[in-house]
Order: structure tokens, then C-alpha cells, then sequence
């Protein structure tokens, strides 16, 4: 192992040292704050010591070939506990972050991996990501030209309007009468239901009416007749599939009818069994799933994973005004192959909710790209 000691003013120029010598395989064997005397011994100043190693590479012998050398990560080790040696140990972390987020998109072009790295601040996924990049690298190539970061994000939109140009987007068909909205609990369901039936009445002249099975929850309950009061609209209470069944005999004669299903935690499938029981799936019937996209995106594919039995139509996301990342709702979209009909962005009934277009998807998920 070659071995050798740096002396800087601070941890982060230390390690811009080490790895303009060693490069991002280095190992960080110690590190501590030292003091130095200045002029004639006095005005000590703060340093901070590192000494870096590197392993430099073995050629195997040919029996050797087949295994492969396991590489091990860099290794800190703070001998001293000084408060600006935490800060500059944390300066050092976040610098090395950023270069492993770079790092994964060095095969590119500079200002196409500046690109690529604000479209993942958006937690697109890298499978997109790669996609977009290998593409307009591509274009790069063949043009022999540089494009601006607004030449870009043009550009990435294309790229991802064939991605999903196969994929269904828009509000209810009003070709079918009940409308079932699923979800866990929290993502709104209930307010959803009622700004889509609100439209349905106000603009489209429709009659409506509202079966809840959420009879969890007495608040559920109340806030749905809240609603339907409004739209001097009825709603029927679910206890079990006989009482389904009586409210849909009382509704014949609307347009259509809102199911507000119960809203629970979806992760675990006894829940899951119990809609299946309550809900005639096999009425003329749409089926939609709510979901939050302040939620975690793996919480968010489990609930999917969990509700793959059944007819969902399209995705309806919520809360899109509580996030500054979006990409989530591609990412579902490409892994589970549905379309999305709404998104909603505020509490507001009926306004703050939009019928899902892919270009206004995609300007959404370029809004906090720097456009420079």
C-alpha cells in the first residue's frame, strides 16, 4: 500500500487532495486537527493532518482469473472529537455524496450529467434516467454539438412522451355507471370522490350518488354526507355485501354512483380480501387507485403489488402541491403499466384537482430544472 500524509486547511481540501492523487479507491487510514505556529511562534492556526493510503492493483496469476478482488469502501476513522473537525467531517460527506451522484453519470457528457443529476433531485428512476441520457447522447453525437440544459429538458420530454404515449390518460369515461375508488388510508380518498362527483354534476349535468363501505370511521362517514348534502346528492352506508347490494337497487336511476371504499392499511391482505367481499367487482363498473405522492415510493408499489388482482383503470395521485419531486408518478406508471386520470393539488372542492394530460405531467416534472 502506498501511504502519504496531507496537511490542509480544512477536511474538504484535504480530501480534494487525496483524490487528485489516489482517486475515489483512496482509504482515509487517520485524520485529526493539528496546530501550527505562525510568525515567531505565535498566532497558532488550526490544520487539519490526513494520511491516505492505496492499494494498487495486483495482476492475477491465470488460476487467479476466475475470482474476482472485493473492493472495500472507504474507511474515516476521527481521532479527535473537535467541533470543527465534525463540521469538516460532514462537509467531507456531503462533498463525496455529490461526487458518487456525478460518478454515476461520468459516461456522459459534463453539461448532459449536470442534466441528468437535477432530474434525479426529482427521484426519477435511474432506469428513465440512463434512458434519457444514452438518447440524447446519442443526438449529441450525431450532431457533433453540445445542447443547452433548455435544449435538454425538450429534448427529455420527447423522450419521455414515447416512453408513455401507449399509456391512458383523462378523468372518468362516463361510459359506466359506479366509479370504485380505492386507497390506504390518508391519501384523501373522500375529498377525490367528491371533486370528481362535483365536476360530474356541475359541468356535465349529471345526476349522482354515493355509496361509503368506510365504516371504520365515523368521520369518513360524515365528511361524505358533508359532501353529498352540498351536491343534494344521497349516500348509502355499506356495512357488508347485502347492504352493497341494497344501496345499488336505490340508486338505479342516477348516472352515476361514487363507492368510497374504507381506507386501511393495504400492506396486509386481510384488508384487501375484505373489499373483495364487500365490492361487486363484476357491475359496470371503473376502478381507480389513490394514491399520495408524499408517500415513500416503496410503500406506494406495495400498496400497488397488493391491489394487482384487481380491475384498476388508471392511478389518481394526491397532495402533488405537498412535493417538490414528482417522479415517482413515472416511475409507477413504467413499472406497473397504468395511466394516471387525476392529479389533485390542494383541498379546495372541486377546484384543486386536474384531469391528468402527459404534457402537463411533464412539465411538472421539469419545473425545478434550472433552465439556464
Amino acid at each position: 500500500m502506498k501511504m502519504k500524509k496531507y496537511t490542509a486547511d480544512t477536511m474538504v481540501e484535504a480530501m480534494k487532495k487525496v483524490r487528485s492523487d489516489f482517486g475515489e479507491d483512496a482509504v482515509i487510514l487517520s485524520s485529526s486537527v493539528i496546530k501550527t505556529k505562525g510568525f515567531m511562534g505565535f498566532f497558532q492556526k488550526k490544520s487539519v493532518e490526513v494520511v491516505a493510503g492505496f492499494d494498487e492493483p495486483i495482476i492475477p496469476k491465470k488460476e487467479s482469473l476466475f475470482f474476482e478482488k472485493q473492493q472495500s469502501p472507504p474507511v474515516f476513522t476521527e481521532q479527535k472529537t473537535d467541533p470543527e473537525m465534525k463540521k469538516e467531517m460532514a462537509e467531507m460527506k456531503k462533498m463525496l455524496q455529490e461526487m458518487k451522484q456525478t460518478s454515476a453519470y461520468e459516461k456522459f457528457p459534463t453539461n448532459l450529467s449536470k442534466f441528468l443529476s437535477m432530474l434525479e433531485s426529482q427521484n426519477l428512476s435511474q432506469e428513465l434516467l440512463f434512458k434519457i441520457g444514452d438518447e440524447i447522447s446519442t443526438k449529441m453525437k450525431a450532431e457533433v454539438k453540445d445542447f443547452t440544459i433548455k435544449e435538454q429538458v425538450e429534448l427529455a420530454k420527447t423522450i419521455l412522451k414515447n416512453e408513455f404515449s401507449n399509456q391512458p390518460f383523462g378523468g372518468i369515461s362516463f361510459e359506466r355507471k359506479f366509479i370504485n375508488v380505492l386507497g390506504p388510508t390518508g391519501v384523501g380518498k373522500t375529498t377525490t370522490i367528491a371533486k370528481i362527483a362535483a365536476r360530474a354534476l356541475l359541468e356535465h349535468k349529471k345526476k349522482v350518488g354515493f355509496i361509503t363501505t368506510d365504516t371504520y370511521r365515523i368521520a369518513a362517514i360524515e365528511q361524505l354526507r358533508t359532501y353529498a348534502n352540498l351536491l343534494q346528492a344521497p349516500v348509502e352506508i355499506a356495512y357488508n355485501n347485502a347492504d352493497f347490494k341494497d344501496a345499488i337497487n336505490k340508486m338505479k336511476d342516477l348516472d352515476l354512483v361514487f363507492i368510497d371504499t374504507a381506507g386501511r392499511n393495504y400492506k396486509e391482505t386481510k384488508y384487501v380480501d375484505d373489499v373483495k367481499k364487500l365490492i361487486d367487482f363484476t357491475l359496470d363498473m371503473e376502478s381507480y387507485l389513490v394514491l399520495s405522492v408524499t408517500s415513500k415510493e416503496e410503500d406506494m408499489k406495495t400498496i400497488v403489488e397488493r391491489f394487482k388482482s384487481f380491475p384498476i383503470e388508471k392511478f389518481i395521485f394526491t397532495k402533488v402541491d405537498e412535493t417538490s419531486s414528482v417522479g415517482p408518478i413515472f416511475n409507477l406508471m413504467k413499472q406497473f403499466d397504468k395511466g394516471i386520470a387525476y392529479y389533485t393539488d390542494g383541498q379546495e372542492v372541486p377546484e384543486d384537482i386536474t384531469e391528468a394530460e402527459l404534457d402537463t405531467l411533464l412539465n411538472l416534472l421539469m419545473a425545478g430544472v434550472d433552465h439556464a
